[in-house]
């Protein structure tokens, strides 16, 4: 997309990177004043060795952490405010987060209300926290969501039975440190869909209203090193430092692209169908990826699309249209190879659920940087196609 006419920002953490990063998140804790931090997991992850590495860490530095670990996938407003209870209970001062996309979220969402106050569900939108957050260090466990260097927090509302998004450069962490290491106690469902994941952010930045050169190159790379991954994973190869490092490139890369570019109608449309079924986000995203790109590609200039196709490892040299297809249909391979659904419908989504789940996705604010508008009935017929 041209930067001509345009003055473009971009925001990211400080970063730590690297395979025996994972001792740095005390140091860094400390380092932003840490006496009593609260230690974000959940019920998983303290079967592994990485909260406790975190915690052990802390200790032996002299401050006295204390763990929450009531998050769930696709964190509930109801777990956040408890979270921010223990929060002021204990006289916390810093939050750790050592976990995926959801603890992240869940521990954006404990540091919006203990500062800000209120219910977590009345920041959605953009820019609406006014009162700087308590000092976050985040510890991805997954290569997926980005959420350790995004300005996004997303919670599940409930009552609404839908996704909430809040945007805020203050929900950027202060730091990530990002341990390639941590991430091979992954599950491989879960390995594979936190890659498609990684996937659709790449490309849904790339794809943005919002992008530039500030971000164009982030998010190519991303999808680089992302499907050369996937075609690994789905060639049966174990994951080995290479591939894990690779992912966790990747899921970086991506989170610095979308944290700036936002993203568009993939999630838009997987928030509504997370938060009413509950369902894998990144097995969503890669249900509809194949059916967005081959909507929102009618747009795109052949350049950029050309550009896309390389980095995904496809071959570029037919007309715009073909290349389209060509990319869709490479994205939705290789989620078939790593064990995607093929339809909503496995997923829980029923035909009859369907213009619910349009008003809401259309509602989205990832919507609004979708690089073609999209009507109510586009929604409704993007969900029926991939279905």
């Amino acid at each position: 997309m041209s930067s001509e006419g345009r003055v473009a920002k971009f925001h990211a953490p400080e970063i730590l990177f690297g395979f025996g990063a994972l001792p740095e998140a005390a140091t860094a804790a400390m380092g932003l004043g840490a006496r009593r931090p609260l230690v974000v997991t959940d019920p998983w992850l303290e079967l592994t060795p990485w909260p406790g590495t975190v915690v052990d860490g802390l200790r032996a530095r002299g401050a006295e952490p204390v763990v929450w670990s009531d998050v769930r996938p696709n964190p509930r407003a109801s777990q956040i405010l408890s979270g921010a209870r223990t929060y002021h209970s204990s006289g916390c001062d810093v939050i750790v987060a050592v976990g995926g996309g959801s603890v992240i979220d869940a521990a954006k969402g404990v540091a919006l209300v203990v500062s800000n106050g209120g219910h977590v569900l009345e920041y959605e939108g953009v820019d609406r926290i006014r009162l700087p957050l308590p000092p976050v260090v985040a510890v991805p466990t997954t290569a997926g969501s980005g959420a350790d260097v995004s300005q996004f927090c997303v919670v599940n509302d409930s009552d609404r039975r839908t996704k909430v998004t809040i945007v805020s450069r203050s929900l950027v962490p202060d730091v990530t440190v990002i341990d390639p290491a941590t991430h091979a106690t992954v599950p491989e469902d879960v390995r594979a869909a936190t890659a498609i994941d990684v996937l659709s952010h790449g490309v849904e930045a790339y794809f943005s209203r919002a992008a530039g050169p500030l971000t164009d190159s982030h998010a190519l790379r991303s999808v680089e090193l992302c499907t050369r991954s996937l075609d690994r994973l789905g060639g049966g190869e174990r994951h080995g430092d290479g591939q894990l490092g690779d992912m966790a490139l990747a899921s970086l890369e991506a989170g610095m692209a979308f944290s700036n570019a936002v993203l568009g109608a993939v999630h838009a449309m997987s928030h509504p169908v997370g938060g009413r079924y509950d369902s894998s986000h990144g097995q969503i995203n890669g249900v509809l990826l194949s059916h967005v790109v081959r909507h929102n590609g009618m747009v795109m200039p052949a350049d950029r699309m050309a550009d896309l196709a390389r980095a995904a490892g496809v071959a570029v040299g037919s007309r715009g249209g073909q290349v389209t297809d060509r990319v869709a249909d490479r994205f939705r391979d290789l989620a078939e190879a790593v064990g995607i659904p093929a339809g909503l419908g496995q997923l829980g989504v029923r035909a009859e659920d369907i213009p619910t789940l349009a008003a809401h996705a259309l509602d989205d604010l990832c919507m609004a940087t979708n690089p073609r508008p999209v009507t109510l009935e586009d929604v409704e017929r993007l969900y029926r196609e991939a279905s």
